[in-house]
């Protein structure tokens, strides 16, 4: 099975329907106010109703009131819920007894001593491995050990991000073999704004293996 393609940190119609154009399989909103990618749920609303049928889209939260997920799942018609904080086991299964038709993806950040413990008793549709930094949520630019990446394989499907670009998006695909790979910062012109060139040559990296 060919490695999936997230194009995360969308924020306008334009880079998210020309992202699906280049053949992205999921797309991510930020609803977190500290990111510079923040979306709103009228915005995200108005470009999710201008993608393709089979595309998927991606909400992530960090920390945030399950109530508030709740809401911006119905409103927006979101499919996958991307929890990026510090959320508990508890705070899992609630959301899933509140949005029984949605998955869940929950993020490990892996660095500065942190790694894959305790993320076996998440029981999750897939883990993103992220790259730990004390300040960010993502976004950070930073690769990580992919050693690590390739231990996790053993907790099912796993999104390798942190750090990936158009020049490395191969070789790490190649070298960690992951369910799909997800590049925010390194596609962007500029915070929230995506590069198409880098979005399209990302993509097709990914797409040729």
């Amino acid at each position: 099975m060919s490695t999936k393609v997230k194009i995360c940190g969308i924020t306008n119609v334009d880079d998210a329907v020309f992202s699906a154009e280049c053949g992205a399989d999921a797309l991510g909103f930020i609803f977190y106010e500290k990111s510079a990618r923040n979306i709103d749920t009228l915005t995200a609303r108005g470009i999710i109703k201008r993608l393709p049928p089979l595309l998927t889209t991606v909400g992530v939260f960090v920390g945030e009131n399950i109530s508030t997920v709740k809401e911006v799942v119905e409103d927006t018609g979101i499919d996958v819920v991307q929890l990026h904080g510090g959320e508990s086991v508890e705070y899992l299964i609630e959301l899933e007894r509140l949005l029984p038709n949605t998955k869940f993806i929950k993020v490990l950040r892996i660095g500065e001593g942190r790694g894959l413990e305790g993320a076996e008793e998440f029981d999750v549709s897939a883990f993103l491995l992220d790259t730990f930094a004390k300040d960010l949520r993502g976004g950070t630019g930073k690769v990580f050990d992919w050693e690590i990446a390739r231990e996790a394989a053993r907790l099912g499907r796993i999104i390798l991000s942190g750090g990936l670009n158009p020049d490395n998006a191969a070789e790490a695909a190649s070298s960690v073999l992951p369910y799909a790979v997800d590049v925010s910062s390194g596609v962007e012109a500029e915070p929230g704004k995506k590069d198409h060139d880098k979005v399209k040559n990302f993509i097709e990296s990914i797409k040729k293996i």
